[in-house]
């Protein structure tokens, strides 16, 4: 009775977990981008998180930009201490 154990190494998947939005960016370092590649062919898990997170980027780009709210917006700008870019022209309601 033969059991087959396949000893996966995973501080490699943890090395390589930083690495890859750069790599879904196309940003990777050529020999880094090879060596995470390599160990993608044999670790169905990367596989998977690196697929998973091109599409997730992909869709997202699909997606048309949102509008913030005026009032969110001048919440924003409060907090940020920019209200002088919060008042359009014209606009005499500071208090």
């Amino acid at each position: 009775m033969s059991t087959h154990h396949h000893e996966h190494d995973h501080d490699a998947c943890r090395r390589y977990l930083s690495s890859l939005s750069d790599y879904a960016d196309g940003t990777l370092s050529d020999d880094l981008c090879r060596e995470l590649e390599a160990h993608m062919a044999t670790c169905e898990n990367c596989r998977i998180v690196v697929n998973t997170l091109s599409k997730t980027i992909s869709l997202y780009h699909q997606l048309p930009e949102p509008e913030m709210p005026n009032a969110v917006k001048e919440r924003l700008y409060k907090v940020l201490n920019l209200d002088s870019y919060s008042a359009a022209p014209g606009d005499s309601d500071s208090a």
